[in-house]
């Protein structure tokens, strides 16, 4: 295969028939909480999204209903390591990086409510308050399920 016919191939069904893609919303990186440093000028006061991993392969609008106007931070409470560091990075986005508000976005299954719970526990130990957002993702369809200040 040509590169020409190699890159049509695997073209995205929406360039494939002329519809124009949609626009990435993503304004900072690295974007895995491990990788990320809550110092980068990205964050400070920004609002952020936390986003379990899923979430943005569940939510076919993603970046336009979540992500847009936002920072961006991923992770995945059951697959990670490091749930101590998570609790620290969250607490320095909200002491140091004095982020205005952060939305944590997790898909309905169980293990996604340990990110909300690393959340809550850092927001408890930081000396600031900030708003935090819950939205549940729907794994059937992407939809938001749920949406709750907590």
């Amino acid at each position: 295969m040509t590169g020409a016919a190699t890159a049509s191939a695997a073209a995205p069904a929406a360039m494939a028939t002329g519809s124009t893609p949609a626009k990435s919303e993503l304004a900072n990186w690295p974007v895995q909480l491990h990788l990320l440093s809550p110092m980068a000028p990205s964050f400070r006061g920004k609002d952020v999204l936390l986003s379990a991993d899923c979430v943005a392969f569940a939510a076919g609008t993603f970046h336009q209903s979540l992500l847009a106007g936002k920072s961006l931070a991923i992770a995945c409470p059951k697959l990670d390591d490091g749930a101590d560091v998570y609790r620290e990075k969250i607490t320095a986005l909200i002491d140091h990086a004095q982020i205005a508000s952060l939305t944590v976005a997790m898909m309905e299954v169980p293990c996604c409510r340990g990110l909300l719970k690393i959340v809550q526990d850092a927001r408890a130990r930081a000396h600031r308050m900030v708003p935090v957002k819950a939205v549940t993702i729907a794994i059937k369809d992407g939809s938001v399920l749920a949406e709750q200040a907590v």
